[in-house]
């Protein structure tokens, strides 16, 4: 997949999946991974400035067996700004297809 139509969207399907469900890092990772390649490094510097920005909000979850997980969750304002994204992403997409078919 070209490089640069990946990470235009990216942000927007990393807001998409946490409005599903809260995941934590390798979770999300995991399931982006499998529709497109995902660098590890790329998707945790996207949290950091999501979360920067109050789009999403961290919590730990302990476990007897494994160290605590962080979990992401979407803030009602990342909630607001998902919904803008997905508006303009459609619109922008449209667009294209009107000029390349």
């Amino acid at each position: 997949m070209n490089t640069q139509f990946k990470k235009g969207a990216l942000e927007l399907c990393v807001l998409s999946q946490l409005r599903k469900e809260d995941k934590y890092g390798y979770e999300l990772t995991e399931t982006i991974s499998r529709e497109m390649e995902l660098a590890t490094g790329t998707l945790y510097l996207i949290l950091k400035r999501l979360k920067d920005e109050e789009y999403v909000e961290t919590y730990s979850v302990e476990s007897e067996n494994r160290p605590a997980r962080k979990y992401y969750h979407l803030t009602q304002k990342g909630i607001e700004y998902q919904e803008n994204l997905r508006q303009e992403w459609k619109e922008f997409t449209q667009a294209i297809d009107r000029l390349i078919w």
